[in-house]
């Protein structure tokens, strides 16, 4: 797929052993031990489970297609969608600017609220073809904190679709924060519910090496994690490649 992740380095904290960081995870808040346990997390994770291959699409404009769609619903029903655009040869700006918004929302019905999301994916290529000629290429090629602005101001798109964009299609160094992102900070004592969406995104960034490849790798792998182990209901901690990492539960103080 064109938009899997590149190769990155594997090791980037020297995995430490479970003792070394377990008795820090005291205080439910953004530890100033964070960006050092960040490290060691990304480590357990590329150990365990390898690369994610994430974002999955076969164009850039594809993956801002998934961005979009992929609000408020499951990967599985924007995979129906997007093979539905794609059946029909709608997966360009030029097609979606040209087709119906009634049709174009009929095709992407699968994704839910599909016709805001129609007229947010009008907005995007509108957008693209007022700011950048049409041309992906000049938009991505914008510095990145000017593009972000210019992204959030776009009908439709907020702050993680903006920095999905960033990220999986144009490969720009921007951390993607999701609620699997929130879920396992706050189990583990690194983020206590409260930050912004800004403070955790700062939070990886300023811990861990400015590299987009890196980026997209670990969102990666925290999806998987969130999807397969850290539930919302029912976590499976016992299996999780972060369990040495978990702080003590209440009930096993002294």
């Amino acid at each position: 797929m064109e938009m899997s992740a590149h190769r990155v380095l594997p090791i980037l904290g020297q995995f430490a052993p479970p003792g070394a960081i377990r008795s820090r995870h005291q205080v439910p808040a953004l530890v100033p031990q964070a960006p050092h346990v960040l490290q060691f997390y990304y480590d357990a994770l590329f150990r365990a489970h390898g690369p994610q291959h994430w974002w999955p699409g076969r164009t850039r404009f594809e993956v801002i297609v998934g961005a979009i769609l992929t609000q408020n619903t499951s990967w599985t029903n924007v995979e129906r969608a997007i093979r539905n655009l794609r059946r029909q040869r709608l997966l360009s700006p030029l097609a979606i600017a040209r087709v119906s918004p009634t049709r174009l929302a009929r095709l992407i019905r699968s994704s839910g609220y599909f016709r805001q999301k129609a007229r947010k994916l009008k907005a995007f290529v509108r957008f693209l073809r007022v700011a950048h000629q049409g041309s992906l290429t000049k938009m991505f090629r914008t510095p990145t904190a000017i593009l972000r602005e210019q992204l959030l101001a776009v009908h439709g798109i907020g702050l993680e679709t903006a920095d999905s964009i960033l990220l999986y299609a144009g490969k720009h160094p921007v951390f993607v924060v999701d609620a699997y992102t929130r879920r396992i900070l706050g189990r583990h004592h690194l983020a206590h519910g409260r930050q912004s969406y800004e403070e955790i995104r700062a939070l990886f960034e300023q811990s861990l090496p400015r590299s987009a490849a890196l980026f997209n790798e670990y969102h990666g792998l925290l999806v998987r994690t969130g999807k397969d182990f850290c539930r919302a209901k029912a976590p499976l901690c016992e299996h999780c490649a972060l369990k040495p990492f978990l702080p003590p539960s209440p009930e096993a103080a002294p």
